[in-house]
């Protein structure tokens, strides 16, 4: 039987480059999202925990069925069409300028996620063999993150050369016209709808090489979590407990802001974040491929836990630390991201693959609505809470992983 060398097929080059202009488009608006608040409102911190939970946690549960439904079809690549295309619209809502609408717009925005992600990410794992599977998703999102660095990048030229009056929303002093985001908005969608373009170039296949860990043979997805391997189980528990600190980025974001006191400078430590990430995810999932997933999962949450706590302790005196922590966030989500998912997808039961990434994605997203309005009200409270929270359940996910999860040899 010939074996596939290479994690390079065409499905995960064009969900890639799907993903690159996604993460262009996402990235220039993301960073601005917090000041787009700010110039609606003056209690951010609330509003942003309100808006980036519900609309993560509204969205989640599209999730597990869009996976669901895209086992039983045995379909992935429309359903992952229509996702990427109705978050790109959504992004037309930042025209109506309201904290309503942007609320809407992260709902729709993460609907669209909700429809894509699982079938998406099954489209990547039925396209190469286990051996390449952690490769693959570090690929994926290695693109992500090169588009993000690159819409973050973009963003800081415009704001530093282009739109300098967008700095006044850092302190608040100045009413900033809604209208002046308009123009980088427009750029952000037609990258947007670009991104799109390349999943019409993917096509649906069967997996290289199943692996059934229950031992059953399966011919219909599995929608009850119940009847999945206790392996399974145990490391869903653990990133219920992670996800319940793992707040928005845009309280990091917001941080920072205060701590530097310049928006401009801030992107661009965001821009560090993204390259970190961008330049290192492929090598980390390639490296799970070898060493195992575990090793790799517990080192990245012992990272998230170093760079939250941190963030809670950083002052306006040692400012310069957020140079540090900023690509060492990075370098923890090159160890997570891509892995989390290949081993949820390896020991997912046969035909359920999607289904179990859908799980994954929803339970992670179903918690990002107390984390965020958890971390909204503490921030409101004191700065540093929110960071310090995150850190503490990162260490009891990390015991979960550490001593509960087992791994399955990769041959």
């Amino acid at each position: 039987m010939f074996k596939q060398k290479s994690f390079m097929s065409r499905n995960v080059f064009m969900t890639g480059l799907t993903s690159f202009f996604t993460d262009v488009s996402s990235e220039m608006i993301y960073p601005l999202l917090q000041a787009f608040v700010r110039a609606l409102t003056v209690n951010v911190g609330p509003v942003i925990g309100i808006i980036e939970g519900l609309g993560e946690s509204m969205s989640s549960i599209l999730k597990v069925f869009s996976g669901y439904y895209s086992d039983k079809i045995k379909k992935r690549k429309h359903l992952a069409i229509f996702g990427y295309a109705l978050s790109s619209t959504s992004k037309l809502l930042f025209f109506i300028p309201s904290i309503f609408s942007v609320l809407l717009f992260r709902f729709f925005d993460k609907i669209g996620k909700g429809i894509r992600t699982a079938p998406r990410d099954a489209l990547i794992s039925e396209s190469v063999p286990r051996t390449f599977l952690g490769k693959a998703f570090g690929f994926q999102r290695g693109m992500d993150f090169a588009g993000a660095f690159f819409g973050a990048g973009l963003l800081y030229v415009l704001l530093r050369y282009v739109f300098p009056d967008l700095n006044k929303v850092v302190n608040g002093n100045e009413i900033v016209p809604p209208n002046l985001f308009f123009p980088i908005i427009t750029i952000a969608v037609v990258f947007a709808f670009l991104g799109v373009i390349f999943l019409f170039f993917t096509k649906d296949e069967k997996e290289k090489d199943a692996l059934d860990v229950s031992g059953k043979d399966a011919t219909k997805p599995n929608l009850n979590l119940r009847k999945y391997n206790v392996n399974l189980k145990l490391f869903f528990i653990a990133q219920m407990v992670f996800t319940l600190g793992n707040s928005s980025n845009q309280f990091l974001l917001l941080q920072s802001t205060n701590i530097w006191g310049n928006l401009e400078t801030v992107v661009l430590m965001y821009v560090v974040f993204n390259l970190t990430s961008s330049l290192t995810s492929t090598f980390f999932g390639g490296l799970s491929d070898k060493i195992g997933r575990k090793k790799l999962l517990v080192f990245g949450y012992i990272i998230y836990a170093v760079v939250y706590l941190s963030f809670g302790l950083i002052s306006k005196n040692n400012s310069w630390l957020l140079w540090l922590f900023w690509p060492l966030y990075g370098l923890y989500y090159a160890m997570t991201e891509g892995v989390e998912k290949a081993f949820v997808a390896e020991n997912a039961p046969k035909n359920s693959k999607a289904t179990a990434l859908g799980f994954y994605n929803t339970i992670v997203g179903v918690f990002l609505l107390p984390a965020s309005v958890i971390a909204g009200f503490l921030f409101q409270i004191n700065s540093s809470a929110p960071f310090l929270f995150g850190g503490i359940t990162t260490v009891v996910a990390i015991v979960i992983i550490k001593f509960f999860v087992k791994e399955i040899e990769i041959s």
